[in-house]
Formats: structure tokens, C-alpha cells, sequence
């Protein structure tokens, strides 16, 4: 498999190799490098490129991307589910967003902005409600604290003592 891979060239000063959101191998190198640097660097690489990979395809197999069809009633039920449940919270703690949000987003489950404005990945919905409730806690705290401080973490727990095993339920 390490012969197949791309080469994307930058203004960088290292190489690196990457597996990609499908499982590819993508060799990231500084304009210029000679082509036989890049395949020794994969070479020398192939056994951790073998196991992110299969890591990976383990992963998407696992983990399906929706068809059209699940998508929209994943999207409903996020907009069914998600904004009551802010609402919920949001009186609970004191804590007023400016806005509520669902997106698409692949790589992170919530979002707070600067202006307090809250975004929720749909895909969130392929989560027990635990985990949900808890991704809306922790971008509600975020109105408060914006960082990952003590004190944000303190006030999560403060409404949800058991955050941390609703954490874990992400993570599968």
C-alpha cells in the first residue's frame, strides 16, 4: 500500500505523512523535495502507515457515512432534539446564548462563538442522549469561560456531576 499515495508540495520546511478522513496517505513536503527523499520517507514509514490506515478503514466501517435520506432525519431530529434541550440547560445554568445553530460539521460535535452564538453538529444525533445533553452543557459553559479551564470544567460538573461518563459515550 505505501506506494500509493499523494504528494501535495508547500511552503513548508518538514515532511509529513498523513492518513486523510479516508483512509489515504497524503505526504505533505516542502517545494523542491526530490521524489526519492519523499519515497524513502514513506518507506520508512510503512509499518505506521499501515496501522493508521487499517485504524481508519476500521473506523469507517464502523462508522457509515448517512445516506441522504438518514441525513435529513438526522438533521430534523437535531432541530427537533437540540434546541429545547439548550433551552433547557441555558435556564438552568443562567446562561444565555445568542443563537442556536445546527450544522454539518464533521470534526467537532459544538461550537461557541466569541458573540455567545452555539453551533451543534447534526451527526451528534448517532449519540445516546447522555452525550448529547453533554456537548450542550460544555458549548453553554463555553458563554461563560472560553477556554477549558478549572473553573469551565467546574461549572459543567456543577450541572452534571457525571460528565465525564457522558464524555466517554463520545468517544465510541
Amino acid at each position: 500500500m505505501t506506494e500509493d499515495y499523494t504528494v501535495r508540495y508547500s511552503r513548508r520546511r518538514t515532511i509529513a505523512v498523513e492518513i486523510t478522513r479516508e483512509a489515504k496517505v497524503l505526504v505533505r513536503a516542502p517545494v523542491g523535495t526530490p521524489r526519492a527523499v519523499i519515497e524513502e520517507t514513506v518507506r520508512k514509514n510503512a509499518k505506521w502507515i499501515e496501522k493508521h490506515r487499517a485504524r481508519r478503514l476500521e473506523y469507517l466501517m464502523a462508522h457509515p457515512e448517512p445516506t441522504a435520506e438518514e441525513q435529513k432525519a438526522l438533521i430534523a431530529a437535531a432541530k427537533a432534539y437540540i434546541p429545547p434541550r439548550v433551552a433547557h440547560f441555558s435556564a438552568l445554568m443562567g446562561l444565555k446564548p445568542e443563537r442556536v445553530t445546527i450544522t454539518g460539521a464533521r470534526t467537532r460535535f459544538g461550537s461557541c462563538s466569541g458573540k455567545n452564538r452555539l453551533c451543534f453538529s447534526w451527526r451528534l444525533m448517532q449519540y445516546p442522549p447522555e452525550a448529547i445533553d453533554y456537548v450542550i452543557v460544555h458549548e453553554l459553559a463555553h458563554i461563560r469561560h472560553k477556554n477549558h479551564s478549572r473553573a469551565f470544567y467546574g461549572l459543567i460538573e456543577r450541572y452534571m456531576p457525571d460528565y465525564k461518563a457522558r464524555r466517554t459515550l463520545l468517544k465510541r
